[in-house]
């Protein structure tokens, strides 16, 4: 459940006219991100990093799968402080056994390690993009239409072999489905036959917002075109490790992995 907040920062230190309540909205939970905005000057730290603060003031920060259920928030403007706690709510996940996945796959040769080595390179350099963008800030659509078949966080275990979590949400449809954009940006990459993931497809929504489209069939935009919220950009397949023609869709902010149900109306 998204829910909109206005946090009037409760203060570690006293309390100054200098340092501006702060605007999030967004799920306050694991795998949740959230969007905020702040007075314009301030500077944004999350548990003492460093967050990106636009021009305007706005700004996004997000949490992976098992993050700590306290963050700290602190922000910063002409040299007085603020700092508040985040408490996160945890969350539960399914596990998923998984028959028939060729054993290449479950453990792959030695052959193809290279191969892996290098579509994990080119995936972690897109997702580390940091624009002005400010495309995170819409509302995102749906990519595709089709039954859930997948949800982020839950396990699965291939052939009695478990797995890593899964980090996506899938969406079953026949090869050939239509996937449009769910916000606008800018195509990051797109590669045909990775050995995981099939075709790849990724989208910058800026701050380090990101867009992962896998085991596509095809793809109807190169990197660098610019795209807006519902344009076609792909098509459904059944490419790389999957047992059937579905959408995985992800989103980041750079290596933090979200979840993409929580950032699309409810089925």
């Amino acid at each position: 459940m998204v829910i909109p907040l206005l946090l009037m920062l409760a203060p570690n230190v006293q309390a100054t006219e200098e340092v501006p309540p702060i605007a999030l909205s967004g799920a306050k939970t694991q795998g949740g991100m959230l969007r905020g905005k702040i007075d314009p000057g301030s500077r944004v730290l999350l548990n003492q990093k460093e967050v990106k603060v636009g021009q305007q003031g706005h700004f996004v920060i997000g949490f992976g799968r098992d993050a700590a259920l306290e963050q700290q928030l602190t922000v910063i403007k002409n040299g007085s402080q603020r700092t508040i706690t985040l408490h996160l709510s945890a969350r539960e996940y399914n596990i998923q056994k998984i028959e028939g996945v060729a054993q290449k796959y479950v453990s792959p040769p030695e052959a193809v390690l290279q191969r892996i080595a290098e579509d994990n390179r080119q995936i972690a350099s897109a997702r580390a993009t940091d624009t002005d963008r400010l495309d995170f800030m819409q509302p995102f659509f749906w990519p595709a239409d089709g039954p859930i078949s997948g949800v982020y966080g839950s396990q699965r275990v291939f052939n009695g072999v478990p797995k890593r979590p899964h980090f996506g949400l899938d969406v079953a449809g026949p090869t050939g489905t239509d996937v449009v954009a769910p916000a606008d940006g800018r195509v990051l990459l797109w590669v045909a036959d990775m050995y995981y993931s099939g075709g790849t497809l990724i989208l910058d929504h800026g701050f380090g917002i990101s867009s992962t489209f896998i085991h596509l069939s095809k793809s109807l935009v190169r990197q660098g075109d610019e795209v807006r919220q519902g344009d076609k950009i792909a098509e459904i397949g059944d490419t790389g490790r999957t047992t059937g023609p579905h959408l995985d869709w992800r989103i980041n902010w750079f290596s933090e992995r979200l979840d993409p149900q929580l950032l699309v109306p409810a089925r």
